[in-house]
């Protein structure tokens, strides 16, 4: 479960950030492809897990800033201009994959971010199930309380916030409406691309075209459920990491439930954008494109 959640945890809490300042990122789908291509792609070219990761997050943050130029500058639809960057990182992994590895796909022995290794044999079988977790899955749950402590408890967060709520009075008080979401949609594209990139490097060790295959959508999902909440948020990824999980153990039992089940987090991602479960409320200023006013 903590593994199929972890990136969406990331992917999501990039939402949080993008949309607590009014800047809706459709595009999380392509940022976490982008982290996941780049992280394997980096991490095969320097021999350093580090360093993929590296790569991988500023692969996922130069898309997000072509969606703030796009989204905050240009003021064009937030909806279209995201999508639009989803199939755009969708071909340019593609047309890099076909291009680095061909046929063949990425190498078996790509470096990979480690695991870390706990003595919690006394816990029974919780102990065995975070006795060894990769680390970008211990770096998911402490980003869940930061991003909280950040967004809630602190002046920075005060101002993103009042960004996303109401701009007008955000600016008339000093704070500097357009810099503030920059900051905030490329950190959103940092965040989604450390999901993909715990995919490539992190679970499945490599990277095959479009392996994303809609997680970002359902991060978009967990952060509507989660009420634009870190705690929320992390619950739900935590029900779609469950649902993905048991279906992988459940083909032993009966192939028809493991499908179902396979299929529940993206039934799930439809509940929650149609919003039929509960009546989150979105921040104010989410997806309105801010002009100063003339002086």
């Amino acid at each position: 479960m903590l593994r199929y959640a972890t990136p969406l945890t990331f992917a999501a809490l990039g939402g949080l950030v993008s949309e607590r300042s009014g800047v809706v990122n459709i595009a999380l789908e392509g940022m976490m492809l982008m982290g996941a291509f780049f992280a394997a792609w980096g991490a095969d070219r320097t021999d350093s897990w580090v360093l993929g990761l590296l790569i991988g997050v500023l692969a996922g943050m130069a898309l997000a800033a072509v969606h703030a130029v796009w989204a905050i500058t240009l003021r064009s639809d937030q909806i279209v201009s995201g999508t639009a960057l989803n199939f755009v990182a969708l071909g340019v992994t593609g047309y890099m994959y076909v291009n680095s590895y061909g046929q063949d796909g990425t190498p078996d022995n790509l470096p990979a971010v480690p695991e870390i290794h706990l003595p919690t044999d006394s816990l029974g079988f919780i102990g065995d199930a975070i006795s060894d977790l990769n680390l970008l899955v211990w770096g998911a749950l402490v980003a869940v309380v930061v991003i909280w402590v950040v967004v809630f408890r602190t002046a920075l967060g005060l101002r993103l916030r009042s960004v996303g709520e109401n701009p007008r009075a955000a600016e008339t008080v000093g704070v500097k409406v357009l810099s503030t979401r920059y900051a905030a949609v490329i950190t959103s594209g940092g965040l989604a691309a450390l999901g993909g990139a715990f995919l490539s490097i992190g679970f499945v060790h490599s990277f095959t075209q479009n392996m994303t295959a809609g997680r970002g959508f359902i991060a978009l999902a967990a952060l509507i459920f989660g009420r634009w909440r870190p705690g929320g948020l992390l619950a739900a990824t935590l029900l779609f990491g469950f649902s993905s999980a048991l279906a992988q153990r459940l083909p032993e039992f009966s192939p028809q439930l493991a499908t179902l089940f396979q299929a529940l987090p993206y039934v799930l991602t439809l509940i929650a954008v149609a919003g039929v479960v509960g009546r989150s409320t979105p921040p104010a200023a989410d997806g309105v494109p801010y002009k100063r006013e003339s002086a």
